[in-house]
């Protein structure tokens, strides 16, 4: 299995910060603390109604992230030009409604291809890479290659919210496939969404698995054992 790399999405340390308007706790010093005990990189998803993380925490994240820093993203003009102006390593279109609670699905290509096909030409000229987070289809990924994006980002939540065995199963057959197809038409893997430390294990198996990116659960897992034996434990898994 090659080495998958792990990005911390931390998300959510600006999520509890909000919830009182404070400084505290700081996803900035979450960032480092991720990366001190190994993660490769660090997300972030800027939302318009910013609802966790803000303007300057991107900012400030640009200049103290060491590996990778990937930039989730809808396809908004104001988020396209403060990416433009930070200059992440990766970008990921995700869509985005104000009313949900999390991201819900992938992202609809052929009905923003052209706009989708327009940001990663933005993107590659400053030799930012784009991944598009995207349900794990042939059509979808085929569109996604041929907007000249870099990634697919395969959204694994229907896997990970499935219960009942043969869905499980079906779902994993799905990313499965997703992730042939993808090696086959020549566009890079990754995956994320949903993911714990328990259902990550089988999309591990995933063919072409690059990337994974995991915030929730260990975030979730931090509160009890500390933010940095939950990222190790997290890594212990994927590289075991």
């Amino acid at each position: 299995m090659p080495n998958i790399v792990l990005c911390v999405n931390i998300d959510h340390i600006a999520t509890l910060r909000q919830a009182r308007g404070g400084v505290e706790p700081d996803p900035i010093e979450g960032a480092r603390i991720c990366e001190y005990v190994g993660a490769d990189g660090i997300t972030v998803h800027l939302r318009e109604d910013r609802r966790h993380i803000q303007d300057v925490d991107v900012i400030i994240l640009k200049d103290v992230v060491k590996g990778k820093f990937n930039l989730e993203m809808a396809l908004s003009d104001e988020i396209i030009d403060i990416a433009k102006r930070v200059i992440p390593d990766q970008i990921t279109i995700v869509p985005e409604k104000r009313e949900e609670i999390t991201t819900e699905g992938g992202l609809n290509v052929k009905a923003n291809f052209q706009k989708i096909q327009d940001v990663v030409r933005i993107f590659h000229d400053i030799d930012v890479e784009v991944s598009l987070f995207i349900e794990p289809d042939e059509d979808v990924i085929l569109s996604s290659k041929e907007t000249g994006a870099d990634y697919i980002e395969i959204h694994t939540g229907s896997y990970c919210n499935a219960v009942e065995s043969s869905i499980i199963e079906h779902e994993l057959e799905r990313i499965y496939h997703a992730g042939e197809y993808a090696l086959g038409v020549g566009i890079k893997v990754n995956a994320g969404h949903g993911l714990n430390y328990s259902n990550v294990i089988q999309v591990l198996k995933t063919p072409g698995l690059q990337e994974l990116n995991i915030g929730h659960s260990i975030i979730s897992r931090s509160v009890f054992d500390g933010l940095a034996m939950s990222v190790q434990e997290m890594i212990t898994i994927i590289h075991r």
